[in-house]
């Protein structure tokens, strides 16, 4: 598997000898060091995460900077084991990220 020099997305083969990003990236394919064992057809989805992919569960919180009412969230282990684990907050829209203790 081979990744754009330029993006950092996947490289995918067209069939013409080459491998194409959806970029516009293309790499020609030598002979050797390749070996397709699956076909990709045109219509298969392929997702590529990103920084911009939000896979957060998400809530309604009023953010303290821009007060949009959404925001995605997650837990972590901040203090010690037999304490509450802490809320993080992230806004969807201006992206400020702020945390609640319980």
């Amino acid at each position: 598997m081979e990744f754009c020099p330029e993006c950092g997305s996947m490289l995918l083969p067209t069939g013409d000898n080459e491998l194409k990003c959806s970029c516009g990236y293309t790499k020609e394919l030598s002979k050797e060091g390749y070996d397709i064992k699956e076909k990709i057809k045109e219509n298969d989805n392929v997702i590529e995460k990103g920084e911009d992919v939000n896979t957060l569960p998400t809530t309604k919180a009023v953010c303290p900077e821009c007060g949009h009412t959404e925001a995605s969230w997650w837990l972590q282990q901040t203090r010690s084991a037999d304490e509450a684990e802490t809320r993080f907050f992230k806004c969807l829209d201006c992206g400020h990220t702020w945390r609640e203790y319980d």
